[in-house]
């Protein structure tokens, strides 16, 4: 029988990864990780394809059993991390033998943790990603006693100093500051709200409870279109879309969003911020601040060479202590 992580306390858990690319073209939104760098970040952190399944951990206690020993990494908002009651850094590579107990509690600042695991774990695909799906009902949430198979254990090691922490890889830590401060190109519809669209980056805007992976509904300023031509005929929309709808809020559309809407578009949240985005709690505020394009797109790069970096520096450490990676597989 193959071995397998037993889930004791599920919380709100899902099995995710990064996405349906390249299918909203069919209809499907694209799904995946709300926070995608810090994902990311959890399965290079263990030597894996940093598109392989893993653990997404929403605001409330997690634990679970493996079978075998295996090498976990926990990213995302704060939290605690113990394995059988001794407390475990984050954003780093972490051994659990076989029969501990690894806990994630105490989630806060942020709303989502990652939990990834050396060779990652079967799952179920739907056009190519396993990330739910809550409009078709594919892939949900993990109950107690659920079981997921490893494809790969970890051969039981440790350090010579049990009290010093194995690794120092200096993983990319994002901030989870208390006003989250979130970055936005101009939408297509930016003109019509002529004088009034400056409004979105002058306050801050709180997130309603009315939030969850699909949008986030935010409450603040009204910000009136100056400039009309009728209701806005329904038609494609990024994820990251800020839609200003007739009402006093906004819509900030996420990754489980539809593939069409109707409301006119003041502004699209950059890549990286929609990875702070999908840390913010309901209640928390945040402002808006104006990128170029250009600007997004190098913010993006250095997110992303940074994690390049420290996939070098994880093979390093991995060949030093005769583990063998997985990325790319």
């Amino acid at each position: 029988m193959a071995d397998t992580l037993t889930v004791r306390t599920a919380g709100i858990t899902t099995v995710q990864d990064l996405g349906r690319v390249g299918r909203s073209r069919y209809g499907l939104p694209v799904g995946g990780a709300a926070d995608q760098h810090s994902a990311r970040v959890a399965n290079v952190l263990c030597g894996n394809d940093e598109h392989a399944p893993l653990l997404e951990i929403t605001a409330l206690d997690f634990a679970c059993v493996p079978s075998a020993d295996i090498l976990v990494a926990v990213t995302g908002s704060p939290a605690d991390v113990s394995v059988d009651g001794a407390a475990r850094p984050m954003w780093e590579p972490l051994p659990v033998r076989a029969g501990d107990t690894l806990r994630v509690t105490g989630i806060r600042q942020g709303l989502r943790v990652y939990l990834a695991v050396l060779g990652s774990f079967e799952a179920d695909y739907l056009q190519g990603s396993c990330a739910p799906d809550t409009i078709l009902g594919f892939g949900p949430a993990l109950r107690d006693g659920a079981e997921l198979s490893l494809r790969r254990t970890c051969p039981a090691f440790d350090h010579p100093y049990s009290r010093i922490p194995l690794f120092r890889l200096h993983a990319p830590v994002p901030p989870f500051p208390s006003t989250w401060t979130i970055d936005v190109t101009d939408g297509p519809d930016r003109a019509e709200f002529a004088d009034t669209a400056p409004r979105l980056f002058d306050a801050p805007f709180t997130v309603s409870p009315q939030s969850n992976h699909i949008g986030l509904r935010l409450r603040g300023d009204r910000l009136p279109r100056r400039v009309t031509q009728g209701e806005v005929l329904s038609r494609g929309v990024p994820v990251g879309a800020v839609e200003v709808p007739a009402g006093d809020e906004l819509l900030v559309l996420h990754r489980g969003r539809g593939v069409t809407a109707g409301y006119p578009v003041l502004a699209v949240v950059t890549a990286t911020g929609l990875s702070a985005l999908g840390q913010v709690r309901p209640g928390q505020t945040i402002r808006f601040r104006h990128r170029t394009l250009e600007q997004a797109v190098t913010a993006h790069r250095a997110q992303r060479g940074a994690v390049d970096a420290l996939r070098t520096r994880v093979r390093t450490a991995f060949d030093v202590l005769r583990i063998r990676a997985v990325d790319g597989d």
